[in-house]
């Protein structure tokens, strides 16, 4: 993929409050291409996805890290610890509530605040952070809410600063493969896509699954309780979106959403801690099996799943399918009409690699799969960081972040009114008719 031509200055000047240049001071410490100064960051959530992710920063280099916020004292000085020991300077730290990130967001040494909180904290965190004038990275979902999908594009068109979810999907080596491999057009035009989270995360130690190891829910629980669609659909959504053009020609016009029944949590529950614990016997209202059909203007369709409460190992499924040919992540196979060797035969894609991996990939893959998710952490942060360092939007913007988010409220309403077909916002109002290639940096 070529590298994007941005007119910088042509950027800046319809940016809705003007300039995004910001004031950036130091020398920098970076891993590679950045001999440029260092972007400062405040992380807001410094739990185990928190702290990772800040060791996947410091790994990317070219930062500083003045400041952390968690309401965990043992959270925030294990990160305060990754940091002195990464930098050699100790950051300050907000510790005086759950809203103590407002106090952070406010320092004037900041260029940038990343938040890995719980889900219902990331709107507000991320409008904190742009209000007061910085650039938003969050962890996914970024909103749970079509109100906080609003309130994120809303304030980012007022104040100017750009708000990326870090859907680290997006940068796995076969998304990029064939997200480049689309852009040559060798799946003829495009169709449909199917993808799905399917992951069960019932339990994992009390890390970040729903139920800790005494049988208590975690937050993740607290969520299946009360909701009934896809709590968690970024993943599929964001690759499949990015494929298909979505607010870059082509939008997501309406949404229809199907759950199971629930027996996943109650069956794991009692098998682990008994038929009589409290929550062995609690009704939950997360269907074990959700199912989402989506429509788009120019005919496309995606299907998404959502299973994270039954047995199964993990797989994102994403499937491609094109006028000219078909691509399978389960099977790791690809079909070309008139280019695979066998008619109606699938065969391997690792050939395809050599032939079309992607240019991020090729030139920080061998450091980046060092990090988290494959390499796909450290390749977002790259992506992040550049756009922070040089007043540029982000590949992920806030239309992707909202209409990304935007399924979980979606579905949960279609599954509530018996499968009705919901419309979609156009969060864009109108910019989507645009066609326009992913940004990608530093290539």
């Amino acid at each position: 993929m070529a590298k994007p031509r941005i007119n910088r200055r042509e950027f800046l000047g319809h940016s809705a409050a003007g300039s995004l240049a910001l004031g950036l001071a130091g020398a920098a410490r970076t891993f590679a291409a950045y001999e440029e100064k260092p972007v400062r960051i405040g992380f807001v959530g410094t739990g185990n996805r928190g702290t990772d992710l800040l060791g996947t920063m410091l790994a990317v280099g070219g930062v500083e890290i003045p400041a952390l916020c968690d309401i965990n004292p043992e959270h925030l000085a294990r990160a305060a610890r990754v940091v002195e020991e990464g930098l050699g300077r100790k950051p300050e730290l907000y510790d005086r509530g759950p809203e103590d990130y407002r106090r952070l967001c406010e320092r004037t040494d900041l260029d940038a605040v990343v938040t890995a909180t719980p889900w219902q904290l990331h709107t507000p965190v991320m409008m904190a952070a742009m209000e007061a004038g910085k650039y938003g990275a969050t962890e996914v979902p970024a909103a749970i809410t079509l109100e906080q999908c609003w309130q994120l594009v809303e304030t980012s068109e007022r104040t100017g600063r750009p708000c990326m979810m870090l859907e680290n999907e997006c940068y796995y080596r076969y998304a990029m493969l064939i997200l480049g491999m689309i852009e040559r057009e060798m799946f003829g035009e495009l169709l449909h896509c199917e993808a799905g989270y399917q992951h069960d995360v019932r339990y994992l130690k009390g890390i970040e699954g729903k139920i800790g190891p005494d049988g208590s829910l975690l937050w993740r629980g607290e969520h299946a309780v009360t909701r009934n669609g896809n709590l968690y659909p970024t993943h599929p959504v964001g690759p499949a979106a990015w494929c298909l053009g979505i607010n870059r020609g082509d939008r997501f016009t309406r949404l229809v959403s199907m759950s199971t029944k629930s027996r996943g949590m109650n069956h794991k529950i009692a098998r682990m801690f008994g038929a009589d614990h409290p929550n062995a016997k609690r009704k939950y209202a997360l269907g074990d099996i959700n199912t989402s059909l989506l429509a788009t203007e120019n005919g496309l369709t995606v299907t998404l799943y959502h299973d994270t409460q039954s047995p199964r190992p993990y797989d994102e499924i994403f499937r491609v399918q094109g006028t000219q040919g078909i691509y399978s992540r389960t099977l790791r196979k690809i079909y070309i009409e008139g280019r695979s060797p066998q008619e109606h035969t699938w065969e391997d894609d690792e050939p395809y690699y050599k032939e079309f991996d992607h240019p991020l990939w090729k030139k920080y893959g061998d450091e980046a799969v060092k990090r988290g998710h494959d390499g796909a952490d450290f390749l977002e942060f790259t992506q992040f960081l550049h756009a922070v360092r040089h007043g540029l939007p982000t590949p992920i913007d806030v239309y992707d972040t909202a209409a990304w988010s935007a399924v979980s409220p979606l579905s949960e309403s279609s599954v509530g009114m018996n499968s009705a077909p919901q419309d979609f916002p156009d969060f864009t109002r109108g910019k989507w008719k645009t066609p326009r290639k992913i940004l990608v940096y530093g290539v």
